[in-house]
């Protein structure tokens, strides 16, 4: 039985790129396969009464301290960015209509709007810099907005992270083994041991 990581992430979510830097390694060392599930952070917090980090100005400080703790653990660049928080409902649309249409593309798309984010600072909340930074990495700008138009494209999108709060999901990154979550990407080591007993 081929062991899983299902990985329910928002771009706009710096503990969700670190994550996304070790999941791939994590996934190597115990021949398991990272299931990626694209979810609107936003549309979680609406439905739990979360809220980011950032909105309590003393956690969100710390917050920032803590993760640039773990890129330097993991060896990984991270750069605070100055837009934060950025609406990534475009930017999610986006990752779910390539997932479904562009598979092949799928991972350079996460590979470039996690980097344009995390290390290059970049506002891809403006429509210009998105695509810009759509070009830059060979993406066709029109097909991935025409995918984000989509109507296919925006259900799915509801639909995963309508599912993700149906399992218990408050925040970004979640990861599941099976039935198990694990939240933040703190607690990958946890998820490593999962996949070893499983």
């Amino acid at each position: 039985m081929t062991k899983t990581i299902e990985f329910f992430f928002d771009l706009g979510s710096p503990a969700s790129y670190l994550a996304w830097t070790q999941l791939p390694a994590i996934c190597a060392r115990s021949n398991a396969t990272l299931r990626y599930r694209p979810m609107l952070l936003g549309g979680v917090f609406q439905a739990t009464g979360n809220a980011s980090p950032i909105a309590v100005p003393a956690k969100g400080r710390y917050s920032m301290i803590d993760l640039q703790r773990f890129a330097t653990r993991y060896g990984v660049p991270l750069v605070f960015n100055p837009y934060f928080p950025i609406n990534t409902l475009t930017l999610m649309r986006g990752a779910i209509g390539i997932q479904l249409h562009q598979p092949e593309r799928f991972e350079a798309y996460l590979d470039t709007m996690f980097k344009a984010l995390w290390q290059d600072k970049r506002n891809l909340g403006d429509p210009a810099v998105l695509v810009q930074t759509l070009e830059a990495a060979g993406f066709d700008p029109q097909t991935v907005l025409a995918l984000v138009g989509n109507q296919e494209v925006k259900d799915a999108l509801k639909a995963a992270t309508a599912e993700a709060v149906k399992r218990g999901v408050f925040g970004a990154p979640t990861c599941f083994v099976g039935d198990e979550m694990f939240f933040g990407q703190d607690r990958l080591d946890f998820v490593a041991e999962a996949l070893a007993g499983s």
